[in-house]
């Protein structure tokens, strides 16, 4: 199982800025995150991968 922090979700969407991440994910329809950790809160990839595909097609491919 492959993990993301905010920092790799940053670049998933294209290079938006933290705070834009933190109300993306924030959002009741994102994907709750798995765990929260000292260093932030992790998402499974392949959760945030499937928001992507279906919130934010134009970025899927990368």
């Amino acid at each position: 199982m492959e993990l993301v922090g905010a920092h790799e979700i940053r670049e998933m969407l294209g290079g938006i800025s933290k705070q834009r991440v933190h109300v993306i994910t924030s959002h009741r329809n994102f994907p709750e995150p798995i765990a929260v950790l000292a260093m932030g809160k992790v998402w499974r990839r392949s959760d945030v991968e499937a928001w992507i595909r279906e919130h934010r097609p134009e970025l899927a491919g990368g």
